[in-house]
């Protein structure tokens, strides 16, 4: 194997370059090729980014110089890139989510286990540091008994927003503020608070009437260890402001606002505190008011990651089954929503 290890992208839209920057900073990854259903654009995103321009997406699948592809195409068109790259003996990267239906998601969880590759999936959002240390602090039993795990994401995207491509005002394709703005979030609960086993949700448009899927949820959560937890997540709320995830238990709360702890209190005071209550930084970019406004720094650490799994013969950090769960969830909340009733999982 190779010193580094290289990428393959299938796709060259809006989240390309976040990759291309992220393997450009990585000591472990080199982006190699990129590939999509429109050979010029993809010429162009290399002349930007680097890697070579190939004329079909069946180019990557070959290559030997390529050890992963990663597949960044629109989300209801996952899995037949996602299926192809592992019946190629190709490690296999998928942009959230892993697909828009289970049995599609599935379908690729297989494929890569049939032919023994690793499967990631691009939550970037769980190796932020302010995360990752909520977590520690839970596995270690610092909250006590969970109370309560909230997501509140009141973001801003303009009306040209959907109409950039045509996939993102349909709702069949993941266009909604559930699928492809939320889905980190309530996924960072997911990966903190454990299992979701009831869900009741309310999803609306405010503001972008000129499309037709949700700029706007509202959902409560029933955890299966007992806790609850709110969602609210827009795309509506003018100029947008940094997400927040709030954890509470019986002996602490932990609260992460954009990429930075502004609360970390706990009945048991530790040394480490102080510093835990430094992590992140204000002025950070994490989208709130454009879809492009955030850093690519823990898509790195995501790629690094999958180098490292790939090497040691590990799971990532973010396995398809992980994503999965999330998946579930947001499909909980159309079901909920679309039938104005509590919806249990699993579905």
């Amino acid at each position: 194997m190779a010193e580094k290890l290289g990428f393959g992208l299938i796709g060259y839209g809006l989240v390309a370059p976040f990759h291309a920057k992220a393997l450009a900073d990585s000591e472990k990854a080199d982006l190699i090729a990129v590939a999509g259903r429109n050979p010029n654009k993809a010429r162009a995103f290399c002349q930007e980014h680097g890697g070579e321009a190939l004329a079909s997406i069946d180019a990557l699948y070959p290559r030997g110089d390529i050890d992963v592809i990663a597949v960044l195409t629109p989300n209801a068109s996952h899995e037949q890139y996602a299926v192809k790259a592992a019946q190629a003996g190709k490690h296999v990267l998928v942009e959230k989510p892993p697909e828009m239906t289970l049995e599609k998601t599935d379908r690729i969880i297989d494929a890569c286990r049939e032919n023994e590759v690793k499967l990631g999936i691009v939550l970037q959002c769980r190796f932020r540091k302010a995360v990752e240390a909520i977590k520690s602090a839970i596995d270690s039993g610092r909250f006590g008994k969970l109370l309560h795990g909230d997501a509140f994401m009141k973001w801003f995207r303009p009306q040209e927003y959907y109409h950039r491509d045509p996939w993102r005002s349909s709702r069949a394709e993941g266009g909604g503020v559930i699928i492809q703005h939320a889905f980190h979030y309530f996924d960072l609960l997911h990966h903190l608070m454990g299992p979701v086993k009831r869900v009741l949700a309310r999803t609306s448009n405010l503001i972008h009437q000129d499309v037709e899927l949700e700029d706007t949820v509202l959902a409560f959560l029933d955890y299966e260890n007992g806790a609850q937890g709110v969602i609210e997540a827009s795309t509506a709320l003018f100029p947008g402001t940094d997400i927040r995830i709030e954890i509470n238990g019986e002996k602490g709360t932990a609260i992460m606002q954009g990429e930075r702890i502004t609360t970390w209190q706990f009945a048991d005071e530790k040394p480490e505190d102080e510093e835990i209550r430094k992590i992140g930084r204000a002025a950070a970019q994490t989208a709130a008011g454009g879809a492009a406004a955030f850093l690519h720094q823990e898509h790195m650490y995501l790629i690094d990651d999958m180098v490292d799994a790939v090497r040691e013969n590990r799971e990532p950090r973010i396995t398809g089954q992980s994503a999965r769960g999330t998946l579930e969830i947001a499909l909980a909340m159309y079901k909920s929503a679309d039938e104005a009733r509590p919806v249990e999982l699993p579905l």
